[in-house]
C-alpha cells in the first residue's frame, strides 16, 4: 500500500521532492516497508528529488540509502524539516548523512545556484 502511494506521488507532475521516504521517527515509529530501490528508480524516471531529512528524530535517509540513491542517479535535497528557526542548526546532521554516503555536490540539489534550483522546480 505504501509503495502505491509513494509511486503515485513520484508520478504526480505537481510533486518535486519526496520527503522523509521511510517515514521513520527514531525511537517512536519504525520505517515503513518502502522499497527504496524501486522508489529511487522511479524518482530518476520522473525527475524527482528525494530528501535527506536532517531532524535528529528522523535522519531519513540513512547514509547507505543516500549512497545508493546517488549511484542510481537520484537528485537529493538536504532539508532540516524546520518547524522553528532553532531547527535550522540541524542541517549539519543531514550534511553528515550525505558525507557518509559519499554524496557529491552535483547530486545535492540545494548545493546548486538559485537558478539551478529554480530550473529544477520549473522543469514540469
Amino acid at each position: 500500500k505504501i509503495m502505491k502511494r509513494m509511486l503515485g506521488a513520484v508520478e504526480n507532475p505537481y510533486v518535486d521532492i519526496i520527503a522523509h521516504p521511510t517515514c521513520r521517527l527514531i525511537g517512536e515509529r519504525e520505517p515503513v516497508a518502502v522499497d527504496l530501490e524501486i522508489l529511487f528508480k522511479a524518482a530518476v524516471k520522473f525527475n524527482k528529488a528525494i530528501e535527506i531529512n536532517s531532524m535528529p528524530d528522523r535522519l531519513d535517509l540513512k547514509d547507505i540509502h543516500a549512497q545508493r540513491a546517488q549511484e542510481v542517479g537520484v537528485k537529493l535535497v538536504i532539508n532540516t524539516d524546520a518547524h522553528s528557526k532553532e531547527h535550522l542548526k540541524y542541517m549539519r546532521f543531514g550534511i553528515g548523512v550525505a558525507r557518509r554516503g559519499w554524496c557529491q555536490a552535483e547530486q545535492i540539489l540545494n548545493t546548486g545556484t538559485t537558478g539551478e534550483i529554480l530550473d529544477f522546480l520549473k522543469r514540469n
